[in-house]
């Protein structure tokens, strides 16, 4: 029985499997920055606000006016797990929470019941470019845990288990264990009310590298997770005798061996494993309820509440250009790398 389900051709929100709602990519090579920790160019012909088409400069100001990234918005019901393989990240919220996080770091946070949060890029090298690799997934919360209180959770890049190891050939695979497991090699925990949290969900998350020619055998897993695996950059794969360009993900059946053969250059995944919540799914922008009356409910609650107010001076505030990488938690815990 053939292992590949489905192939697809990415875009900028890369289509996912339940548990996981869907997967923003960016890959920004942003410019060296200014005195606003904005880009040092001009920003002219941009959609201000909206600026999201690719361009020949090679980056995006997404929502941002002075400093790219996504000014304060609400969630409820769901988790954002923020990748940030390059560059660094500004996080406020409406708890009176923060952070700076990147170059290998991960946040995981818990919606909830309802939190807003930004999400900014400051360009904090004033002397060089600033390029920015970030992945966002949504995962989903299952019907019991999406009114569970707002918080958050840093996997610091020092912390996360990463095992490098050859094929049979002496090629060099890189696997990045963000959650679940990989020869015996066990993530840190997520957040506790998370589906993750729960080892019989099978939830994972990997980030894969691959040495030219390669190959790397998955390791089968039960029947009913759902996997997919995105390739994001290289040259080609091969699995099954398809060969596959970059810019794909393939959609596996977690029960049957499957190997990938790299092609010419290296090559870099994202692996995403699940068991399926397998309830309804309600969506309207921000919010992921069980129901079209959960989301108005959200949506009356967010206009009369705003999740708490914003705290902070702008809705795309950014922390102090000195700061290192930290977390300020609601409790007032404070994490210093």
């Amino acid at each position: 029985m053939a292992a590949i389900k489905k192939i697809r051709q990415l875009g900028f929100q890369w289509e996912t499997q339940d548990p996981f709602l869907f997967c923003a990519y960016h890959y920004d090579t942003y410019p060296k920055g200014n005195a606003q920790l904005g880009p040092d160019a001009s920003l002219a012909g941009r959609n201000l606000g909206m600026d999201f088409e690719p361009n020949n400069e090679g980056w995006r100001m997404y929502h941002g006016k002075t400093v790219p990234g996504f000014p304060a918005h609400p969630h409820r019901g769901f988790e954002t797990i923020t990748i940030v393989e390059e560059g660094l990240a500004d996080h406020s919220d409406s708890l009176g929470a923060a952070g700076r996080f990147g170059n290998g770091d991960v946040q995981w946070m818990t919606a909830g019941r309802g939190v807003q949060h930004s999400e900014m890029f400051p360009l904090l090298n004033d002397k060089e470019a600033n390029p920015l690799l970030l992945f966002q997934l949504w995962l989903n919360l299952p019907r019991k845990s999406k009114m569970v209180e707002p918080h958050f959770k840093m996997l610091w890049n020092e912390d996360i288990p990463v095992t490098t190891f050859k094929d049979d050939n002496e090629k060099d695979i890189t696997v990045k264990v963000i959650t679940g497991n990989y020869d015996n090699i066990t993530s840190l925990d997520t957040t506790p009310d998370s589906w993750a949290s729960d080892p019989e969900n099978g939830v994972a998350v990997w980030i894969v590298k691959l040495a030219p020619g390669a190959v790397w055998n998955i390791p089968t897993a039960d029947a009913t997770f759902n996997r997919s695996l995105y390739f994001y950059e290289g040259d080609a794969l091969t699995v099954e005798g398809f060969e596959i360009p970059k810019g794909h993900s393939i959609d596996l059946d977690a029960s049957q061996d499957v190997a990938i053969t790299n092609g010419d250059k290296e090559g870099h995944f994202l692996f995403l494993q699940g068991k399926p919540i397998g309830e309804p799914v309600a969506k309207q922008g921000p919010f992921v309820m069980n129901t079209p009356q959960e989301i108005n409910e959200a949506m009356q609650e967010y206009r009369r509440t705003e999740f708490g107010g914003w705290p902070w001076g702008s809705y795309d505030h950014t922390h102090d250009k000195t700061r290192g990488r930290f977390a300020l938690h609601a409790d007032g815990r404070e994490e210093i790398k």
